[in-house]
């Protein structure tokens, strides 16, 4: 029985091994992505328009092939549905992911790094309001690791700039109700959005048409006497900006695709943890590549940042030590930060199936 034990979890880690590395690899390539394009295409709104677009398409290519493997139709929403139900989840999402590549005209890849980390701040004082969560002792602990290790990484930085540390902390308080509400939107059984792909494919042009409202206002104007796109002299220079483009969107939707691969043929477990490593590895290549300068207090404030992100982590996986929905939801998420709560989306469908018949 042991030897056999052992054998499995050698197999699950033979496994985890290359659908981490392939996580690694399309979550630090996208972060590095968006720093090296805004140097050379300060439009990151426009960019975050045009990934929207791929993404929407490549969603849709992967809805066909599905359908035409299975033989069976995805879940397709009306637009009355779409509006209602998914309009508060795309327009946050929307926002969260514009902001956060709008403030790399003026952050770091550190700064960037360690104040989307507070983003679990966020989620957490959501899942109280909506009741996702209990307070507790350890919870306020949890808040105050974070809180204190953000403060202290920012504290006499002399590469910080107020103005994108704004933008990444609004885009990490709008990720607080963007997970929140995707929480809840998976929830609904009746909607059929379980797998990530599908969810995907109905919010992006929701998405698109909650963003571009704030791409017409501040980027609008700019981008049309902008001989970055119109008035370019060559056209190799247009090219070479589609070819960039092209690739920030398959990074975009090979992101999304390789959490949902890496959790479901592993577990919610390993994404988190992978996610606190993948922190450590982009500040040491921030520090290497890009030259970020970090003091000691900064990497002390880092490290008591992810004290309280892994004390969350452990938290969450001795709750849903042994429970029984986790298969069910495995292929539920699509971020490390909706993984953080994937155990409160588990005891949230318990609750609904002792009042009713039973249900990313």
């Amino acid at each position: 029985m042991a030897a056999g034990a052992g054998g499995a979890a050698l197999g699950r880690a033979a496994l985890a091994a290359p659908l981490v590395l392939l996580y690694y690899g399309f979550s630090i390539g996208i972060t590095f992505y968006n720093k090296w394009l805004m140097k050379s295409f300060p439009f990151p709104l426009l960019v975050t328009l045009l990934h929207l677009l791929l993404i929407f398409v490549l969603a849709a290519l992967a809805r066909g092939l599905a359908r035409c493997r299975s033989g069976r139709p995805r879940a397709a929403l009306s637009w009355a549905d779409c509006l209602r139900r998914a309009a508060p989840t795309a327009l946050s999402t929307s926002l969260d992911i514009g902001l956060s590549n709008w403030s790399f005209l003026y952050v770091t890849v550190s700064l960037y790094t360690m104040t989307k980390s507070s983003a679990i701040l966020f989620i957490l004082l959501f899942s109280l309001l909506f009741k996702l969560e209990e307070m507790r002792v350890t919870l306020l602990l949890v808040v105050l690791l974070i809180a204190g290790g953000l403060f202290m990484f920012t504290y006499k930085s002399t590469q910080f700039n107020t103005q994108g540390f704004i933008l990444v902390l609004c885009a990490s308080f709008l990720g607080g109700i963007r997970w929140t509400l995707t929480q809840i939107l998976m929830q609904k059984a009746e909607l059929g959005l379980q797998n990530p792909i599908d969810i995907m494919f109905h919010l992006q042009p929701l998405m698109f048409l909650g963003l571009f409202p704030l791409f017409a206002v501040f980027e609008g104007l700019p981008l049309s006497i902008s001989e970055k796109l119109f008035r370019f002299h060559e056209a190799g220079m247009l090219f070479s900006l589609v070819g960039k483009l092209f690739l920030g969107g398959i990074l975009a939707f090979g992101l999304g695709f390789s959490e949902f691969l890496l959790v479901s043929r592993t577990s919610s477990l390993t994404l988190s943890i992978a996610g606190i490593f993948k922190e450590i590895c982009i500040l040491f290549l921030a520090t290497h590549l890009l030259g970020d300068r970090l003091s000691l207090l900064n990497w002390l404030g880092f490290a008591v940042c992810l004290s309280g992100i892994s004390l969350h982590v452990v938290l969450k996986a001795m709750n849903s030590k042994g429970d029984k929905a986790l298969e069910t939801h495995k292929e539920a998420s699509s971020d490390p930060d909706l993984e953080l709560l994937l155990h409160h989306t588990e005891h949230g469908e318990e609750q609904e199936e002792d009042i009713e018949t039973p249900q990313q």
